[in-house]
């Protein structure tokens, strides 16, 4: 358990920490998981808006430190390969 007052406050900024990053999570996974749902349904108009509205939050996602600069990347270009492969059908 923290002892210094200022471990204490650094414990409490953690926890409220914590929480604004999970909403941010989920709300990223939200969007990947409609990109993901398009995707499946084969409909490649509603998978190429999914993927436009899901790379900013991924990419404010890298901003705020929820997740590595590489993985969003990753994430994208991935999805984007896959959008484009279903439009090019």
């Amino acid at each position: 358990m923290a002892n210094t007052p200022q471990s204490k406050k650094r414990a409490r900024q953690v926890l409220r920490r914590t929480d604004v990053n999970k909403a941010r999570r989920s709300r990223i996974r939200t969007y990947l998981r409609k990109v993901e749902e398009a995707i499946a349904s084969g409909n490649a108009d509603a998978a190429r808006d999914a993927l436009k509205s899901a790379q900013p939050e991924l990419m404010r996602g890298v901003t705020k430190g929820v997740y590595h600069k590489n993985t969003a990347a990753r994430k994208i270009s991935r999805l984007s390969s896959r959008v484009k492969a279903l439009t090019a059908k």
